[in-house]
Order: structure tokens, then C-alpha cells, then sequence
């Protein structure tokens, strides 16, 4: 074989490489249903965070030590579950519109270790 043919397949093969260790790492929504059958593994998991009749969030609770506070989320499902977050609440997190946490279940409550949030955006027309 030429050097050149050797050299393709060494870079065929770095690139095969990439595409499988990153494919580990890619990841879906899923809903707390299936959440609770996954174990010792991060997951993903879109949603919002729950509301009254009215529209008022509720839910939300300072923990013991004020550093981190726990809320209530509805999955795509309608499903909701208590979230726990060991860090402060983030800025705007009221004003968000749809949250993905990402985190794993603790034996029966689900500890959230990221919070991402969509906020409405300021660009967006309001409709009167």
C-alpha cells in the first residue's frame, strides 16, 4: 500500500473514533416515567414549572440552609415531581418558560445538577 492510502485510512479511522465517543454523550428528553428507570446515568428533561388554576407558579422552597431550594416541574407528559437543586435559585428562573434540567434520581426524589432555562424573549411581537 502507498503512504498515501495508509495515511486516509488513519484519518478515516480518527474520524469513526470522534462519531462514536461523542454519540455516548448525545442525549434526549425523556419524561419522569421513563426517568425513574434509568439509574446512575444524567439525563434530560423538558418541561415547565407548575402552575395554578390562575397561572401562578407554585412550589417553590428555600431549603434549610437558603443555598438551595426545591420546585415542582411538569414534564411533557403532564407528569409532575419535585425537583431539588443544591444551588441558589438562578436569575429569572420564575420568568422561564420551559426548563431542562439535568440531573438523576436520589432512591425517590430526582436531584437536578444543571438548570437551563428558555425565558420569553424581548424580541418576540406581542399580539393585542
Amino acid at each position: 500500500m502507498k503512504n498515501k492510502h495508509i495515511l486516509y485510512l488513519v484519518v478515516i479511522s480518527a474520524i469513526l473514533m470522534i462519531i462514536i465517543t461523542t454519540a455516548g454523550d448525545a442525549s434526549t428528553y425523556i419524561t419522569f416515567k421513563e426517568a425513574k428507570q434509568v439509574l446512575n446515568k444524567d439525563i434530560h428533561i423538558i418541561g415547565s414549572l407548575k402552575r395554578n388554576k390562575i397561572g401562578k407558579i407554585i412550589g417553590i422552597k428555600s431549603l434549610n440552609n437558603k443555598l438551595s431550594f426545591s420546585f415542582i416541574m411538569v414534564d411533557s407528559n403532564g407528569d409532575s415531581e419535585k425537583i431539588y437543586y443544591n444551588e441558589p435559585m438562578p436569575i429569572d428562573f420564575i420568568k422561564s418558560e420551559q426548563i431542562v434540567i439535568i440531573g438523576s434520581y436520589n432512591k425517590k426524589k430526582f436531584i437536578a445538577k444543571k438548570i437551563l432555562m428558555k425565558c420569553p424573549s424581548k424580541y418576540q411581537e406581542e399580539i393585542n
